[in-house]
């Protein structure tokens, strides 16, 4: 369950964020975009990109996240924009529910100021017992942090307000100290989707984190690697080790962390 909503920590954006000229002029056009349709949508990039910017980083990932609209009827309205402009837009395509491939909404996709940017309605999840798939919603900002693998990927950039948001209170904390620690209760958040403990000993590598005890703890129990055997397919496996091997940064941890674990004969 989560916990009582709260306020989230927020920093304004110049305090964590060095952004690029070609990242401001896109924002900038998606506030245009905003104001040109007289939109009362609050735009967010979402999880990969809020925390390698933190982290001082370069990231081509844009992932945006809208709280009152589908995706895709978003992308459309900036591409209207765009097209307002006298500037050429490119089409709007849909990647459509794919349980297997974790599209869980419908997310859109279409191109901007030279980046191909997706954009999805924020969401929340319930899980079944049997099913590392869930069932997907509509959702709060609030839900959507929650609802994510591990604090430092559940940030978010306002747009709008040029802001960083930290719904967990714990993303900017954890990602200075450089420690990986689920927003949920760790055991629940590897039970409900097993393959997280993959990306998180991936992230941890990558990123040299420390794992929160208890998360640490998590990894070894038993109604995990039950889960990783049962609802984890092989394919998914072959996908999260090649992205550890092929990620910057050291991918030895990411195999010592499932020794570690003794999850190396499961994968």
């Amino acid at each position: 369950p989560l916990p009582e909503e709260a306020p989230p920590d927020v920093y304004p954006g110049k305090d964590l964020l060095r952004l690029t000229e070609d990242e401001k002029r896109l924002f900038e056009e998606i506030k245009k975009a905003c104001e040109y349709h007289g939109l009362k949508t609050t735009v967010r990039v979402a999880g990969g990109w809020v925390r390698d910017k933190v982290l001082g980083l370069e990231s081509s990932d844009v992932d945006i996240a809208v709280d009152d609209m589908l995706g895709e009827q978003f992308a459309e309205k900036v591409n209207a924009y765009v097209a307002s402009t006298g500037q050429k837009s490119a089409k709007v395509a849909v990647i459509k529910t794919n349980p297997e491939k974790s599209k869980h909404l419908a997310t859109a996709t279409f191109r901007l100021g030279g980046r191909s940017i997706d954009v999805a309605h924020l969401r929340s999840e319930a899980y079944t017992q049997d099913s590392r798939i869930p069932e997907v919603s509509v959702g709060t900002p609030w839900e959507d942090a929650y609802r994510r693998d591990l604090t430092i990927n559940a940030l978010f950039y306002n747009i709008i307000n040029d802001t960083v948001e930290d719904f967990t209170r714990k993303g900017i904390r954890d990602l200075k100290k450089r420690v990986a620690r689920t927003p949920l209760e760790p055991v629940e958040t590897l039970v409900d989707d097993p393959l997280r403990i993959l990306r998180t000993l991936r992230f941890a590598s990558r990123f040299q984190l420390q794992l929160d005890e208890e998360l640490d703890k998590a990894g070894s129990h038993a109604d995990v690697k039950e889960g990783l055997e049962h609802k984890v397919s092989r394919e998914r496996f072959g996908q999260e080790i090649d992205k550890a091997l092929h990620s910057p940064g050291r991918s030895d941890g990411m195999l010592s962390g499932l020794v570690k674990m003794q999850l190396d004969t499961i994968v």
